[in-house]
């Protein structure tokens, strides 16, 4: 375990699966904002859906639960919440109720087992803790900057957790789990950005395009001085709330519904993948000419290719027509028989426009070279 547990009871009890709940407000949750109502079965559904609940139901299958790996739980509102190990907890509740494969949709044969190997998972260890705060160094090394890791958004929930809850500062958890590259403070300053988009009425995690919210999109994008400019966060402290001035609001809704896209206003996401779309926002954000593009609708691709030097996109597009004329060229011998008079014509088509863009390149080279070299015919005396 992490160096740190002393002020966990490391006393083990077996507790009842039946009597063990998922955690809500669990960061890997979270993110589906479910609450104290949401019934079990659905949770479950979120972990077994997203969160490779399968794998853990096939290592328990081989190997059985794992006893050296205590759930660590806290008892609230008198619940044994379990605060680390709520995929574990979901397999056996799987196993343990094989009907649970109806309401998820999985064949119950994964989760079929003897009951002398079921009746093992009757009670699991776990280790009570007082208070949410006795374990957050445990669970954030293991899960932030250790062996588990969590996704950025899950990650970037429990920093917010432990520094706004428990009154820690960034710097101190990042000490703590060993993280050397100020990824706490950036996943911090990420949350906080949609938060403050939130709080505006600039953005809803519940509208966007996507299934879920990609996190990283934005995490990853913040890293960058252009997105960071463009909502003026440049040199804004990481802890800060609210950190996009005021008078960059609008912008702020332009790069959020450019990331995510919002069902409400039917506009699709300009950012399809992280890479290389990430990268190609910020090269737009950078170029006006480019924001005007995008703003006007124009894909993120055409965008780019506007905010890119003019002669990098001309020589780029000379040798992407090369590679194409080249792998046709591959294919001709069993790909044209003769017959077919319509590729024949794209061909000359083809050969037209090459010959008509390299007369007018070799008249501006000429031109170029001859510059200064010819005289006047007539000279003044």
């Amino acid at each position: 375990m992490f160096s740190d547990t002393k002020s966990m009871n490391q006393t083990i009890e077996y507790i009842s699966p039946d009597d063990l709940h998922f955690d809500y407000r669990n960061p890997r949750i979270a993110e589906f904002h479910p609450t104290a109502y949401t019934p079990e079965k659905e949770i479950i559904k979120i972990l077994w859906n997203v969160m490779g609940v399968e794998e853990i139901v096939l290592s328990i299958k081989a190997s059985g639960f794992f006893t050296n790996e205590p759930l660590i739980v806290i008892r609230e509102d008198d619940k044994n919440v379990v605060l680390e190990g709520n995929r574990r907890l979901a397999a056996v509740k799987c196993i343990i109720d094989p009907t649970i494969a109806d309401f998820i949709g999985f064949n119950k044969n994964l989760v079929t087992i003897s009951p002398e190997f079921r009746d093992t998972l009757n009670a699991l260890p776990v280790i009570f803790v007082n208070d949410r705060k006795d374990a957050w160094k445990f669970i954030g090394f293991k899960h932030i900057n250790g062996p588990a890791k969590w996704g950025s958004y899950a990650k970037a929930q429990y920093v917010s957790q432990i520094k706004n809850e428990f009154d820690i500062p960034l710097e101190a958890i990042a000490s703590q789990i060993g993280d050397t590259h100020k990824t706490v403070q950036k996943l911090y300053q990420g949350l906080q950005v949609i938060e403050q988009a939130e709080n505006l009425g600039v953005f809803d995690r519940t509208d966007i395009q996507a299934n879920r919210l990609y996190f990283s999109h934005l995490y990853t994008g913040l890293t960058y001085e252009g997105f960071r400019n463009y909502i003026g966060i440049n040199g804004v402290p990481f802890d800060q709330a609210a950190p996009v001035p005021a008078n960059k609001k609008e912008e702020l809704e332009e790069l959020l519904t450019w990331i995510y896209g919002s069902k409400k206003k039917d506009v699709a996401a300009a950012v399809q993948s992280q890479n290389p779309d990430i990268r190609r926002l910020e090269a737009v954000l950078q170029n006006t000419e480019a924001i005007h593009a995008l703003r006007d609708g124009v894909p993120l691709y055409q965008a780019y290719e506007i905010s890119r030097p003019k002669e990098e996109t001309f020589e780029q597009s000379l040798l992407e027509a090369k590679r194409a004329l080249q792998k046709a060229h591959s294919y001709q011998t069993e790909g044209f028989d003769g017959q077919n008079e319509s590729f024949l014509r794209h061909a000359a088509s083809i050969a037209k426009l090459a010959d008509e863009l390299y007369v007018a390149m070799e008249s501006k080279y000429v031109a170029f070279k001859d510059r200064g070299k010819k005289k006047r015919l007539f000279e003044d005396d």
